[in-house]
C-alpha cells in the first residue's frame, strides 16, 4: 500500500499517511472549500488500510483549526478508528495543541468521549 501525503495550503491541513509506520497525521488549519473532496482520498485510503493495517496505528492529529465542516469528517475518521479498534487493532489517537489554546484542548476532549478509542492529549509551546 502506498503512502499518501496531501501538501497544506492556506485553508488545509497536510496530511501524511504511512502504511508501512501504522502512522497517519494530520496538521494545520482545515477549512477547505469542499471538505468532503478534500477528505475522500483520507477516508478512501483508511478504508483500503483497514484491511491490512500495521500491528499499530497511530493518529496524530495538530490541529491549530478546524472549520463545523471539517469537524464532522474528522469524526468519520476517529469512527473508521474505532472500527479498527474493536476488531482488536491497537489503535492511538494523539491530540496535540498549543499549550495556550483551550478551545483545541477542548475539542480533543470532545472527540475522544464521542468514540472507543485511546487518546493521548499533548500540548506543546510555539
Amino acid at each position: 500500500m502506498d503512502e499518501l501525503r496531501i501538501e497544506h495550503t492556506d485553508d488545509s491541513p497536510e496530511v501524511i499517511l504511512k502504511p508501512a509506520e501504522g502512522l497517519l497525521a494530520i496538521s494545520g488549519k482545515s477549512l477547505p472549500e469542499d471538505v468532503v473532496d478534500f477528505y475522500q482520498p483520507v477516508l478512501d485510503w483508511l478504508a483500503e488500510y483497514r484491511k491490512n493495517p500495521s500491528e499499530s496505528t497511530i493518529l496524530q492529529l495538530k490541529l491549530h483549526y478546524f472549520n463545523t465542516a471539517s469537524s464532522k469528517l474528522i469524526l468519520d475518521i476517529l469512527m473508521i478508528l474505532e472500527e479498527m479498534a474493536e476488531e482488536g487493532r491497537k489503535v492511538l489517537v494523539k491530540w496535540l495543541s498549543l499549550e495556550s489554546d483551550e478551545d483545541m484542548q477542548e475539542a480533543g476532549q470532545e472527540y475522544e468521549e464521542m468514540v472507543e478509542v485511546p487518546f493521548e492529549h499533548l500540548t506543546y509551546e510555539k
